[in-house]
């Protein structure tokens, strides 16, 4: 069976009542709940779960994104298909280069670079950094130098939300468009 992850389009929606740490819900093109995902508070060292379905109706887990380090500036984490027990890429912060404009090294199973995720412009970055944090930010995925996917932040002052749109998904896996798409909202939309 595929996993119900694998995605070339998808949308999550940060859970707004949520006390201690955060929670994101997955939509399918159909707003159809298709997953979800706690992040717990406190942890020095990020573990990610990532199950099908809804938290109501809890499902077995599909996805782990783990960080290899206790809190690194720039951290590697370990995206792994649970189903099938294996590995199947990594993200790895730009840590100094986040800092003016968000970067992330996509990288395969066997940790070699294959892509990267740049915020949209270095200027926007800035500005909304800065001055205007409701800009809503704009990352492009690049693999094999061309530009495969898009996670877009919806305009929205009371719910963090993003849209992930893979156009390529020969070059880019659905389940790291998945674990992106989470990971940029968990670490970058914390910022927000």
């Amino acid at each position: 069976m595929q996993n119900p992850l694998n995605r070339n389009h998808l949308y999550l929606r940060r859970k707004v009542l949520k006390i201690l740490g955060a929670g994101f819900q997955l939509f399918d093109e159909n707003d159809e709940q298709i997953g979800y995902s706690e992040q717990k508070a406190f942890k020095l060292k990020e573990d990610i779960r990532v199950k099908a379905g809804t938290s109501k109706d809890p499902s077995p887990e599909l996805l782990t994104i783990k960080a290899r380090q206790v809190v690194d500036f720039s951290a590697c984490y370990d995206v792994v298909d649970t189903e099938e027990g294996r590995k199947i890429g990594a993200l790895r912060r730009k840590g100094f280069a986040s800092m003016a404009r968000d970067s992330w090294q996509i990288l395969d199973e066997n940790d070699e670079q294959i892509g990267e995720i740049k915020e949209d412009s270095m200027t926007l970055a800035l500005i909304r950094r800065f001055l205007a944090s409701f800009i809503p930010q704009t990352f492009r995925v690049f693999v094999g130098g061309d530009e495969v996917a898009r996670i877009k932040q919806r305009f929205n002052l009371f719910v963090y939300k993003l849209d992930a749109t893979c156009d390529q998904p020969e070059k880019f896996d659905g389940r790291m468009l998945t674990a992106s798409t989470i990971l940029l909202a968990a670490i970058e939309g914390a910022q927000s």
